[in-house]
């Protein structure tokens, strides 16, 4: 039976290759140290659990929410923004609460895009930067990843070239998978270039509060004039080891934002109450939770950097973020990550997330995440060295016959 349109659009889903690959090891009694998907260990604060019981008891919360985010979460984002950015936000005009900050992704690609719209997208990069227009019709020209001279050439040629002209242009920074940062500088000249050109601007700022070298990330709102035509999206999974709870936001420009709201008044009633309360109290306890993961994270990412480097792997260290990007060894890099990945399940117990995942310009490397603690960290490193040092045989006839 033939699939349907939608579904034909999007490329195979490589992860899925690798999660089957582990599932098999583990059923077989392997002990996988996961490195692979960027799930957070860590446990959601105490006292945001405590909130939400607290709040689910009152059996008010149990009715429909608002889709758009109760009021006091909206304002408590509002307060964030100021407080971190010095952007003043509307709460009711000018954001509203995703499930996710990759649900808000896919339905803002719903609300703006067109079939055969095109969309300016970094290669690689997290994949619903990508399928989110995928799926809704439009088109995907790849641009760079690294915010220099390089990016700003790339999309000028693209409005120049593209027909149609290009509708919106995505940003991430920090980047997953590739750690990439950038500074106020870059986006005055991106505003600039949307705000000359007409174009929209999606920023992905969801590691915001992940960085652990030089200072913290800036937001592109603070440029003056992105209001016009930038919306920014966070999320509180990493920063507050939330994953599973889906609390993001989606902030910026009002038509943009009205845009959304409404495309998602069709499609859901917001999160669970309780816990949109729970988050607003995360948010505004301030910054001493959130320096605690960000600790963590840091002496792990120093943690693999070291124990890596001395099985004979060298990582480079990620500035921010909670994963590493890392080149594939030189003897088995032309493999492709795919078959690397699969390859270090079974011969190191030990997973990643393949480059390719991330797009065709990401095949020479692999996403390590840092959702193990320091000691499954070693033993992933000591798995490693066993396997670099031995040469493997299956795996270097892999390589050469590639």
């Amino acid at each position: 039976m033939e699939e349907f349109h939608k579904v034909r659009r999007l490329p195979p889903y490589v992860f899925e290759e690798v999660n089957r690959k582990k599932a098999a090891a583990r059923a077989r009694g392997v002990d996988i140290i996961d490195l692979g998907m960027g799930n957070p260990d860590l446990p959601t604060p105490a006292f945001v659990v405590d909130k939400m019981c607290e709040a689910i008891r009152d059996p008010r919360t149990h009715r429909y929410s608002a889709s758009k985010g109760i009021a006091g979460l909206r304002r408590a984002q509002a307060t964030y923004y100021e407080r971190r950015f010095g952007v003043k936000l509307n709460p009711d005009t000018q954001i509203v609460a995703t499930l996710g900050s990759k649900e808000g992704f896919a339905n803002m690609a719903q609300a703006i895009t067109a079939p055969g719209d095109v969309v300016l997208c970094p290669n690689p990069t997290y994949p619903i930067h990508a399928f989110g227009f995928l799926m809704t019709g439009g088109t995907i020209r790849s641009i760079p990843a690294r915010p220099d001279e390089e990016f700003m050439r790339a999309i000028d040629r693209a409005v120049r070239h593209s027909i149609p002209k290009p509708i919106a242009i995505i940003l991430n920074y920090p980047a997953n998978p590739t750690a990439y940062q950038a500074d106020l500088d870059f986006y005055r000249e991106v505003v600039d270039f949307a705000r000359r050109n007409e174009i929209i601007i999606l920023s992905d700022l969801a590691y915001a509060e992940i960085y652990f070298d030089g200072a913290p990330p800036p937001s592109v709102l603070q440029v003056e004039g992105a209001m016009d035509v930038a919306v920014e999206f966070t999320s509180m999974s990493k920063t507050f080891s939330m994953p599973g709870w889906r609390v993001g936001f989606a902030v910026g420009n009002e038509r943009l934002i009205a845009a959304l709201a409404r495309v998602k008044s069709y499609l859901d009633y917001g999160a669970f109450t309780p816990i949109q309360v729970a988050a607003a109290a995360a948010i505004n306890a301030g910054d001493e939770v959130v320096r605690h993961a960000r600790d963590i994270y840091h002496h792990r990412r120093d943690v693999m950097v070291e124990s890596f480097g001395r099985a004979g792997w060298q990582v480079p260290p990620p500035p921010s973020t909670m994963f590493a990007w890392v080149p594939i060894p030189a003897p088995y890099r032309d493999m492709g990550s795919l078959e690397f990945s699969k390859l270090l399940i079974e011969k190191a117990d030990v997973a990643v997330a393949p480059g390719i995942g991330f797009g065709e310009y990401g095949d020479d490397h692999v996403r390590i995440a840092l959702v193990e603690n320091e000691h499954r960290i070693r033993q992933a490193a000591r798995n490693i060295r066993r396997f670099l040092a031995s040469g493997d045989e299956a795996g270097q006839k892999v390589a050469s016959a590639v």
